[in-house]
Protein backbone atom coordinates (compact mmCIF):
# COMPACT_ATOMS: atom_id res chain seq x y z
CA UNK A 1 0.00 0.00 0.00
CA UNK A 2 1.39 3.58 -0.80
CA UNK A 3 2.48 6.09 1.81
CA UNK A 4 -0.22 8.83 0.93
CA UNK A 5 1.54 11.23 3.73
CA UNK A 6 3.97 14.07 2.37
CA UNK A 7 5.89 15.74 4.52
CA UNK A 8 8.37 18.62 2.84
CA UNK A 9 9.56 22.32 3.07
CA UNK A 10 9.92 24.76 0.72
CA UNK A 11 12.47 27.40 1.12
CA UNK A 12 14.65 30.11 -0.03
CA UNK A 13 18.62 30.30 0.77
CA UNK A 14 21.08 32.68 1.27
CA UNK A 15 23.73 30.49 -0.36
CA UNK A 16 22.66 27.81 -1.95
CA UNK A 17 25.96 26.74 -3.58
CA UNK A 18 27.37 26.07 -0.19
CA UNK A 19 24.38 23.30 -0.08
CA UNK A 20 24.62 21.89 -3.35
CA UNK A 21 28.67 21.39 -2.60
CA UNK A 22 27.76 19.85 0.31
CA UNK A 23 25.26 17.52 -1.69
CA UNK A 24 27.84 16.72 -4.00
CA UNK A 25 29.80 15.25 -1.38
CA UNK A 26 27.97 13.37 0.94
CA UNK A 27 24.60 12.82 -1.11
CA UNK A 28 23.57 9.99 -3.72
CA UNK A 29 22.75 12.08 -7.25
CA UNK A 30 19.11 11.80 -8.16
CA UNK A 31 19.50 13.30 -11.66
CA UNK A 32 18.26 16.42 -13.50
CA UNK A 33 14.82 16.90 -14.93
CA UNK A 34 12.29 19.29 -16.28
CA UNK A 35 8.70 18.98 -14.76
CA UNK A 36 5.83 20.97 -16.56
CA UNK A 37 2.94 20.60 -14.09
CA UNK A 38 -0.66 22.12 -14.92
CA UNK A 39 -2.89 22.81 -12.17
CA UNK A 40 -6.92 22.50 -12.47
CA UNK A 41 -10.01 23.42 -10.54
CA UNK A 42 -13.34 21.92 -10.49
CA UNK A 43 -16.17 24.11 -11.50
CA UNK A 44 -18.28 23.45 -8.65
CA UNK A 45 -15.65 23.66 -5.92
CA UNK A 46 -13.10 26.35 -6.33
CA UNK A 47 -10.03 25.49 -4.88
CA UNK A 48 -7.99 28.85 -4.75
CA UNK A 49 -10.90 30.78 -3.14
CA UNK A 50 -9.88 29.76 0.16
CA UNK A 51 -6.26 31.10 1.28
CA UNK A 52 -4.46 29.48 2.32
CA UNK A 53 -5.57 26.64 -1.05
CA UNK A 54 -6.41 23.61 0.67
CA UNK A 55 -6.23 21.51 -2.07
CA UNK A 56 -4.35 20.91 -5.38
CA UNK A 57 -5.37 18.62 -8.79
CA UNK A 58 -2.25 18.38 -10.71
CA UNK A 59 -1.12 16.82 -14.43
CA UNK A 60 2.42 16.50 -14.67
CA UNK A 61 5.36 15.67 -17.36
CA UNK A 62 8.47 15.12 -16.95
CA UNK A 63 10.55 13.31 -19.49
CA UNK A 64 7.90 11.35 -21.12
CA UNK A 65 6.08 9.84 -18.01
CA UNK A 66 2.77 11.94 -16.64
CA UNK A 67 1.09 11.62 -13.89
CA UNK A 68 -1.99 13.06 -11.81
CA UNK A 69 -1.57 13.98 -8.58
CA UNK A 70 -4.32 15.64 -5.74
CA UNK A 71 -3.25 16.76 -2.38
CA UNK A 72 -4.81 18.01 0.57
CA UNK A 73 -3.25 20.21 2.99
CA UNK A 74 -3.35 20.20 6.35
CA UNK A 75 -3.05 23.37 8.19
CA UNK A 76 -1.96 24.61 11.48
CA UNK A 77 -3.53 28.15 13.67
CA UNK A 78 -1.08 30.00 11.64
CA UNK A 79 -2.09 28.92 8.59
CA UNK A 80 1.03 26.79 7.90
CA UNK A 81 1.31 23.26 6.69
CA UNK A 82 3.95 20.49 7.37
CA UNK A 83 2.18 17.93 5.45
CA UNK A 84 -0.71 17.01 3.38
CA UNK A 85 -2.42 14.05 1.79
CA UNK A 86 -1.17 12.88 -1.54
CA UNK A 87 -2.64 10.80 -4.15
CA UNK A 88 -0.35 10.14 -7.24
CA UNK A 89 -0.73 7.28 -9.94
CA UNK A 90 0.79 7.63 -13.98
CA UNK A 91 -1.40 8.06 -16.42
CA UNK A 92 -1.09 6.60 -19.93
CA UNK A 93 -1.79 9.59 -22.02
CA UNK A 94 -1.86 13.28 -20.80
CA UNK A 95 -3.83 14.42 -23.25
CA UNK A 96 -6.78 12.00 -22.85
CA UNK A 97 -6.43 12.94 -19.43
CA UNK A 98 -7.18 16.52 -20.17
CA UNK A 99 -9.81 15.86 -22.33
CA UNK A 100 -11.42 14.02 -19.63
CA UNK A 101 -10.60 17.31 -17.38
CA UNK A 102 -12.51 19.30 -19.54
CA UNK A 103 -15.88 16.99 -19.91
CA UNK A 104 -15.53 16.54 -16.04
CA UNK A 105 -15.55 20.53 -16.26
CA UNK A 106 -11.94 20.54 -14.71
CA UNK A 107 -10.28 24.12 -15.23
CA UNK A 108 -6.78 24.85 -15.93
CA UNK A 109 -5.57 27.41 -13.76
CA UNK A 110 -2.11 27.87 -14.05
CA UNK A 111 0.97 26.16 -15.25
CA UNK A 112 4.46 25.28 -12.94
CA UNK A 113 7.16 25.20 -15.34
CA UNK A 114 10.71 23.96 -13.54
CA UNK A 115 14.61 22.49 -13.82
CA UNK A 116 14.70 20.01 -10.87
CA UNK A 117 18.13 18.59 -9.55
CA UNK A 118 17.94 16.18 -6.79
CA UNK A 119 20.12 13.81 -4.36
CA UNK A 120 18.86 11.77 -1.94
CA UNK A 121 21.04 12.61 1.60
CA UNK A 122 19.51 10.06 4.74
CA UNK A 123 15.94 10.09 4.83
CA UNK A 124 15.87 13.68 2.53
CA UNK A 125 15.28 13.66 -1.06
CA UNK A 126 16.34 17.42 -1.59
CA UNK A 127 15.90 19.04 -4.70
CA UNK A 128 16.81 22.89 -6.22
CA UNK A 129 14.37 24.04 -7.95
CA UNK A 130 15.29 26.82 -10.91
CA UNK A 131 11.39 27.44 -11.49
CA UNK A 132 10.49 29.71 -14.36
CA UNK A 133 8.36 32.98 -13.39
CA UNK A 134 9.71 32.94 -9.79
CA UNK A 135 13.32 31.79 -9.47
CA UNK A 136 15.13 29.64 -7.45
CA UNK A 137 14.12 27.05 -3.95
CA UNK A 138 15.45 24.10 -2.46
CA UNK A 139 12.68 21.62 -1.49
CA UNK A 140 13.05 18.53 1.04
CA UNK A 141 10.84 15.98 0.91
CA UNK A 142 11.17 13.50 3.85
CA UNK A 143 11.20 9.82 2.76
CA UNK A 144 11.56 8.12 6.04
CA UNK A 145 8.80 6.66 7.97
CA UNK A 146 7.93 8.88 11.05
CA UNK A 147 4.36 10.44 12.11
CA UNK A 148 5.52 13.61 13.16
CA UNK A 149 4.99 15.82 10.90
CA UNK A 150 6.41 18.90 13.17
CA UNK A 151 9.48 17.67 14.22
CA UNK A 152 10.64 16.41 10.85
CA UNK A 153 10.26 19.43 9.33
CA UNK A 154 11.44 20.99 11.93
CA UNK A 155 14.88 18.97 11.59
CA UNK A 156 15.06 20.31 8.00
CA UNK A 157 15.36 23.72 8.99
CA UNK A 158 17.69 22.54 11.73
CA UNK A 159 19.60 20.85 8.49
CA UNK A 160 19.85 23.68 6.40
CA UNK A 161 20.79 25.72 9.37
CA UNK A 162 23.56 23.68 10.29
CA UNK A 163 24.90 23.71 6.78
CA UNK A 164 25.45 27.76 7.29
CA UNK A 165 23.15 28.42 3.93
CA UNK A 166 22.23 32.25 5.09
CA UNK A 167 19.12 33.15 5.65
CA UNK A 168 16.26 30.71 5.02
CA UNK A 169 13.07 31.90 4.07
CA UNK A 170 10.49 28.83 4.48
CA UNK A 171 6.96 29.64 1.92
CA UNK A 172 4.10 27.42 3.01
CA UNK A 173 1.98 27.97 -0.38
CA UNK A 174 3.60 26.38 -2.60
CA UNK A 175 4.93 27.34 -6.30
CA UNK A 176 1.33 27.17 -8.03
CA UNK A 177 -0.12 29.78 -5.35
CA UNK A 178 3.10 31.77 -5.85
CA UNK A 179 2.85 32.18 -9.66
CA UNK A 180 -1.52 32.74 -9.30
CA UNK A 181 -1.38 35.41 -6.11
CA UNK A 182 2.24 36.99 -6.17
CA UNK A 183 0.82 40.04 -4.14
CA UNK A 184 -0.27 37.32 -1.54
CA UNK A 185 2.49 35.13 -1.13
CA UNK A 186 4.60 35.08 2.01
CA UNK A 187 7.60 34.04 3.12
CA UNK A 188 8.64 33.50 7.07
CA UNK A 189 12.42 33.54 8.33
CA UNK A 190 13.42 30.39 10.09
Amino acid sequence: MPNNKEIEIKVKIGRKAKLISFLGKHAKYLGESRQVDEYFIPFHRNFISQHPVKEWLRLRSEGGVHTVNYKNFRFDKQGKSTECDEFETRIKDIDQMKRIFKALNLKPITKVDKVRTSWLYKNYEISADTVSGLGTFVEIEFKGKGVNSKKITDEMVRFLKGMNVGRIQRNYQGYPFLLLFPNKSKYFDE
